[in-house]
Protein backbone atom coordinates (compact mmCIF):
# COMPACT_ATOMS: atom_id res chain seq x y z
CA UNK A 1 0.00 0.00 0.00
CA UNK A 2 1.19 3.37 -1.01
CA UNK A 3 1.61 6.01 1.76
CA UNK A 4 3.03 9.18 3.28
CA UNK A 5 4.86 11.11 0.48
CA UNK A 6 4.11 8.14 -2.01
CA UNK A 7 0.48 8.36 -1.65
CA UNK A 8 0.74 12.86 -1.34
CA UNK A 9 2.29 12.20 -4.81
CA UNK A 10 -0.84 10.66 -6.76
CA UNK A 11 -3.50 13.03 -4.09
CA UNK A 12 -1.70 15.94 -5.64
CA UNK A 13 -0.68 17.22 -2.32
CA UNK A 14 2.53 18.83 -1.46
CA UNK A 15 5.99 17.19 -1.44
CA UNK A 16 9.62 18.12 -0.94
CA UNK A 17 12.42 16.31 -3.16
CA UNK A 18 13.86 14.72 0.31
CA UNK A 19 10.43 12.53 0.52
CA UNK A 20 10.90 11.69 -3.16
CA UNK A 21 14.14 9.26 -2.56
CA UNK A 22 12.25 6.54 -1.60
CA UNK A 23 9.06 4.90 -2.12
CA UNK A 24 6.76 4.77 0.94
CA UNK A 25 4.83 1.45 1.48
CA UNK A 26 2.69 0.87 4.51
CA UNK A 27 2.19 -2.67 5.84
CA UNK A 28 -0.88 -3.64 7.96
CA UNK A 29 0.58 -5.07 10.77
CA UNK A 30 2.35 -3.47 14.44
CA UNK A 31 5.84 -2.59 13.92
CA UNK A 32 8.26 -4.31 11.90
CA UNK A 33 8.82 -0.93 9.64
CA UNK A 34 12.30 -1.11 8.01
CA UNK A 35 14.46 1.44 5.81
CA UNK A 36 16.07 0.40 2.55
CA UNK A 37 17.60 2.19 -0.37
CA UNK A 38 14.73 3.14 -2.57
CA UNK A 39 12.25 1.60 -0.12
CA UNK A 40 10.57 2.52 3.08
CA UNK A 41 8.19 0.18 4.72
CA UNK A 42 6.20 1.28 7.54
CA UNK A 43 4.62 -1.33 10.17
CA UNK A 44 1.26 0.46 10.92
CA UNK A 45 -2.33 -1.19 11.31
CA UNK A 46 -5.04 -0.50 8.40
CA UNK A 47 -8.31 -0.52 8.46
CA UNK A 48 -10.79 -0.99 5.34
CA UNK A 49 -11.49 2.88 5.20
CA UNK A 50 -7.55 3.74 5.32
CA UNK A 51 -7.44 2.49 1.36
CA UNK A 52 -8.02 4.18 -1.81
CA UNK A 53 -7.56 3.63 -5.48
CA UNK A 54 -5.97 6.17 -7.41
CA UNK A 55 -4.75 6.17 -11.11
CA UNK A 56 -5.13 1.75 -10.34
CA UNK A 57 -3.00 2.08 -7.75
CA UNK A 58 -3.46 0.86 -4.20
CA UNK A 59 -2.96 4.36 -1.59
CA UNK A 60 -3.74 5.46 1.38
CA UNK A 61 -6.95 7.73 1.68
CA UNK A 62 -6.55 10.99 2.14
CA UNK A 63 -7.35 11.39 5.63
CA UNK A 64 -5.40 9.20 5.95
CA UNK A 65 -2.30 10.49 4.36
CA UNK A 66 -2.80 13.74 6.19
CA UNK A 67 -2.26 11.54 9.29
CA UNK A 68 0.52 9.93 8.35
CA UNK A 69 2.48 12.82 7.45
CA UNK A 70 1.37 14.64 10.67
CA UNK A 71 2.76 12.49 12.46
CA UNK A 72 6.69 12.14 11.37
CA UNK A 73 6.58 15.78 9.11
CA UNK A 74 7.60 19.16 10.73
CA UNK A 75 4.89 21.30 11.89
CA UNK A 76 5.07 23.47 9.00
CA UNK A 77 5.29 20.91 6.66
CA UNK A 78 2.28 19.56 7.62
CA UNK A 79 0.08 22.38 7.81
CA UNK A 80 0.86 22.90 3.98
CA UNK A 81 -0.16 19.07 3.36
CA UNK A 82 -3.20 19.45 5.46
CA UNK A 83 -4.51 22.57 3.82
CA UNK A 84 -3.74 21.10 0.56
CA UNK A 85 -5.94 18.53 1.08
CA UNK A 86 -8.85 20.34 2.82
CA UNK A 87 -8.87 22.36 -1.11
CA UNK A 88 -8.87 18.81 -2.50
CA UNK A 89 -11.95 18.07 -0.33
CA UNK A 90 -10.80 16.74 3.04
CA UNK A 91 -13.85 17.43 5.20
CA UNK A 92 -13.43 17.79 8.91
CA UNK A 93 -15.30 15.56 9.69
CA UNK A 94 -13.07 13.11 8.31
CA UNK A 95 -10.42 13.92 9.52
CA UNK A 96 -11.38 13.91 12.87
CA UNK A 97 -12.59 10.16 12.46
CA UNK A 98 -8.95 9.03 10.97
CA UNK A 99 -7.09 10.77 13.60
CA UNK A 100 -9.10 9.08 16.55
CA UNK A 101 -8.45 5.86 14.82
CA UNK A 102 -5.15 7.06 15.24
CA UNK A 103 -5.13 5.68 18.90
CA UNK A 104 -1.71 6.35 20.73
CA UNK A 105 0.72 6.08 17.78
CA UNK A 106 3.87 7.91 17.63
CA UNK A 107 3.82 11.34 16.64
CA UNK A 108 -0.12 11.64 17.05
CA UNK A 109 0.05 14.92 19.80
CA UNK A 110 1.92 16.70 17.02
CA UNK A 111 -0.90 15.46 13.93
CA UNK A 112 -3.67 16.33 16.42
CA UNK A 113 -1.99 19.88 17.07
CA UNK A 114 -1.75 19.85 13.13
CA UNK A 115 -5.80 19.54 12.58
CA UNK A 116 -6.38 21.84 15.09
CA UNK A 117 -4.45 24.86 12.78
CA UNK A 118 -5.08 23.55 9.11
CA UNK A 119 -7.35 25.81 6.88
CA UNK A 120 -8.19 25.58 3.66
CA UNK A 121 -8.44 29.67 3.17
CA UNK A 122 -4.63 28.80 2.61
CA UNK A 123 -3.93 29.00 -1.31
CA UNK A 124 -0.55 27.90 -1.52
CA UNK A 125 2.24 25.55 0.42
CA UNK A 126 4.45 28.45 0.80
CA UNK A 127 1.17 30.63 2.22
CA UNK A 128 0.47 27.60 4.85
CA UNK A 129 4.43 26.87 5.77
CA UNK A 130 4.37 31.20 6.53
CA UNK A 131 1.53 30.40 8.70
CA UNK A 132 3.03 27.54 10.47
CA UNK A 133 6.27 29.63 10.94
CA UNK A 134 4.73 32.66 12.09
CA UNK A 135 2.62 30.67 14.70
CA UNK A 136 5.51 28.71 15.98
CA UNK A 137 7.49 32.63 16.27
CA UNK A 138 4.57 33.89 18.16
CA UNK A 139 3.10 36.09 16.47
CA UNK A 140 -0.56 37.25 16.52
CA UNK A 141 -2.45 34.95 14.00
CA UNK A 142 -3.70 36.99 10.53
CA UNK A 143 -6.93 37.02 8.71
CA UNK A 144 -6.39 35.20 5.63
CA UNK A 145 -7.40 35.71 2.07
CA UNK A 146 -7.88 39.58 3.81
CA UNK A 147 -9.65 42.21 1.36
CA UNK A 148 -8.64 46.00 1.26
CA UNK A 149 -11.23 48.35 0.60
CA UNK A 150 -10.35 52.17 0.05
CA UNK A 151 -12.23 54.93 2.53
CA UNK A 152 -15.65 54.79 -0.25
CA UNK A 153 -15.72 51.22 0.51
CA UNK A 154 -14.34 50.34 -3.35
CA UNK A 155 -12.45 46.91 -3.54
CA UNK A 156 -8.30 47.71 -3.46
CA UNK A 157 -7.10 44.18 -3.37
CA UNK A 158 -7.37 40.58 -1.43
CA UNK A 159 -4.18 39.65 0.23
CA UNK A 160 -2.92 36.68 1.54
CA UNK A 161 -2.72 37.67 5.51
CA UNK A 162 -4.37 40.56 6.79
CA UNK A 163 -3.43 41.86 10.77
CA UNK A 164 -6.64 44.75 10.49
CA UNK A 165 -6.05 46.20 13.87
CA UNK A 166 -2.36 46.65 13.25
CA UNK A 167 -2.87 48.05 9.95
CA UNK A 168 -0.81 45.87 8.68
CA UNK A 169 -0.66 43.13 5.70
CA UNK A 170 1.59 40.06 4.40
CA UNK A 171 2.13 38.50 1.06
CA UNK A 172 3.98 35.54 0.27
CA UNK A 173 6.01 35.45 -2.99
CA UNK A 174 6.25 32.66 -5.25
CA UNK A 175 7.02 31.75 -8.23
CA UNK A 176 3.92 30.00 -9.00
CA UNK A 177 2.23 32.98 -7.56
CA UNK A 178 3.13 34.88 -10.16
CA UNK A 179 2.82 32.21 -12.62
CA UNK A 180 -0.68 31.66 -11.93
CA UNK A 181 -1.21 35.69 -12.51
CA UNK A 182 -0.43 35.54 -16.09
CA UNK A 183 -3.40 35.78 -18.41
CA UNK A 184 -3.04 35.11 -21.85
CA UNK A 185 -0.66 37.36 -23.54
CA UNK A 186 0.62 39.05 -20.12
CA UNK A 187 4.10 39.03 -19.56
CA UNK A 188 5.91 38.36 -16.61
CA UNK A 189 7.40 41.97 -16.59
CA UNK A 190 3.42 43.66 -16.74
CA UNK A 191 2.67 41.35 -13.33
CA UNK A 192 5.20 42.32 -11.81
CA UNK A 193 4.18 46.40 -12.55
CA UNK A 194 0.83 45.40 -11.63
CA UNK A 195 1.70 44.29 -8.28
CA UNK A 196 3.97 47.52 -7.69
CA UNK A 197 0.62 49.63 -8.67
CA UNK A 198 -1.64 47.98 -6.43
CA UNK A 199 0.99 47.97 -3.15
CA UNK A 200 1.16 51.18 -4.08
CA UNK A 201 -2.70 51.61 -3.74
CA UNK A 202 -2.30 49.45 -0.72
CA UNK A 203 0.24 51.62 1.26
CA UNK A 204 -2.00 54.91 -0.14
CA UNK A 205 -4.64 53.37 2.37
CA UNK A 206 -2.71 53.76 5.04
CA UNK A 207 -1.39 50.15 5.07
CA UNK A 208 2.14 48.40 5.91
CA UNK A 209 2.61 45.91 3.71
CA UNK A 210 5.21 43.10 4.22
CA UNK A 211 6.65 40.68 1.53
CA UNK A 212 8.89 37.41 1.82
CA UNK A 213 9.75 34.86 0.41
CA UNK A 214 10.76 31.25 0.78
CA UNK A 215 14.16 31.72 1.97
CA UNK A 216 12.87 34.60 4.56
CA UNK A 217 11.03 31.33 6.07
CA UNK A 218 14.35 29.38 6.80
CA UNK A 219 15.19 32.93 8.68
CA UNK A 220 12.02 33.77 10.86
CA UNK A 221 13.71 36.08 13.43
CA UNK A 222 14.50 38.22 10.56
CA UNK A 223 11.08 38.06 8.85
CA UNK A 224 9.39 38.61 12.76
CA UNK A 225 11.55 41.58 13.19
CA UNK A 226 10.10 43.05 9.93
CA UNK A 227 6.86 42.54 10.69
CA UNK A 228 7.19 43.57 14.55
CA UNK A 229 8.32 46.51 13.00
CA UNK A 230 5.30 46.82 10.64
CA UNK A 231 3.11 46.39 13.80
CA UNK A 232 4.68 49.17 15.09
CA UNK A 233 3.99 51.79 12.50
CA UNK A 234 0.93 50.31 12.05
CA UNK A 235 -0.39 51.38 15.70
CA UNK A 236 0.88 54.98 15.01
CA UNK A 237 -1.39 55.65 12.11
Amino acid sequence: MLSHGSAAVLHGLPVWPDQLTQVHITRNRAGGGRRRRYVHVHGLPLDPGDTVSVDGLMVTSLARTVVDLACCNSFARAVAVGDAALRRGLTDRVLVDQMERAGRRTGVVAARRVAAFIDRRSESPGESESRAVLQEQGVPRPELQYVVHDRHGGFVARTDFGWPELRTLGEFDGRVKYGRALRVGQDLEQVLFDEKVREDALRDCGWQVVRWTSPDLRQPQALVARLTRAFARGRMR
